[in-house]
């Protein structure tokens, strides 16, 4: 499943029912006064934080979002209804900014809600203007508008595991090979422009699209694509046995990891050698030492080889159940 990771969407409260003017009619007196009901009060808008980390799809070329208008009010002093509130649901782990004021809204935590936009307050009918000088008001108020802004909704993903590693390193071909995905696969460089997911049991993997060196300056696909990392319980750092010198092609995915924030440096990592089939076996064990002096276990795997795939799988998952 591709993931759409940030979205702009327009969004509006709803406006305020209009006062009206009318009389009060009884038997045998056709005018004892004004009657007229003040307006309901527009909808509120708020966002709720669900667990749906691919929820922003289907909000895909939707124009508007807005809640309901407060209903006019009515004769014999009865006040129009209040308008629906409308709630807008995000993945959790979303930033929502309104991009008039820039303000930010951080929602984490499933059922976590926020306030986005005021409804309009209802305006007031005749009979509010009332009084011993002004036995037969004529006077009303409409309604007035809500608030409304474009707000950008960027998701912070929450996710159990995230492959990473420089572009055409085999993450897309692994998640494909490990969970139900079905990412494109390709043979050059930023094959993955947004970031995959797939299920393995109950884990959800996430395939980050490749980092470059200067990732966290932009350079690339950059901060927008380093963010999701931030959210991942453990790392799976992905290098092809393809490369060259592999202390050079480790160290410039990691350094661009920790310079993006300090604290990464802390998050477990998984290091894995992957299309172990694309060189000999002499080859392949100079690599699998060079890269060992960096770092220790390290996991060496080829998808067309399914014992090496499902050694991964029994030694991924069980790090993620300890």
């Amino acid at each position: 499943m591709a993931l759409i990771d940030e979205i702009k969407i327009y969004i509006k409260a709803g406006k305020g029912g209009d006062g009206v003017v009318r009389w009060r009619h009884e038997k045998g007196k056709p005018l004892c006064g004004p009657s007229g009901g003040n307006g309901g009060r527009g909808g509120d808008v708020y966002a709720e934080a669900v667990s749906d980390i691919g929820l922003l799809s289907s909000y895909s070329g939707l124009k508007e979002f807005k809640a309901e208008e407060g209903q006019a009010g009515m004769k014999d002093s009865c006040h129009g209804k209040a308008g629906e509130d409308f709630t807008v649901k995000v993945p959790q782990g979303s930033i929502l900014t309104n991009l008039k004021t820039g303000e930010k809204h951080f929602l984490n935590i499933k059922g976590e809600r926020v306030m986005l936009l005021k409804g309009g307050r209802g305006g007031v009918g005749n009979e509010f203007f009332k009084s011993s000088i002004n036995t037969s008001p004529e006077e009303f108020t409409v309604g007035e508008r809500g608030e409304e802004g474009e707000f950008l909704i960027e998701l912070e993903m929450f996710a159990d595991v995230g492959l990473v590693g420089l572009p055409n390193a085999g993450k897309s071909s692994l998640l494909n090979a490990i969970t139900n995905a079905h990412a494109k696969v390709g043979n050059y460089a930023f094959t993955t422009l947004e970031p995959n997911l797939g299920a393995l049991f109950e884990f959800i993997i996430a395939d980050i699209p490749g980092l470059i060196e200067g990732a966290n300056e932009g350079k690339g696909l950059g901060i927008k694509f380093l963010k999701h990392i931030k959210r991942t319980k453990m790392l799976v750092h992905l290098i092809s046995a393809e490369n060259e010198n592999m202390t050079e092609t480790y160290q410039t995915v990691r350094n661009e990891v920790l310079a993006f924030e300090d604290e990464m440096k802390d998050k477990k990592e998984y290091v894995v050698i992957s299309k172990s089939d694309m060189v000999d076996e002499e080859t392949l064990n100079k690599k699998v030492s060079e890269i060992k002096k960096l770092v220790s276990p390290v996991h060496v795997l080829s998808i067309l080889d399914d014992k090496s795939v499902k050694e991964f799988i029994d030694g991924l998952v069980k790090e993620l159940r300890k």
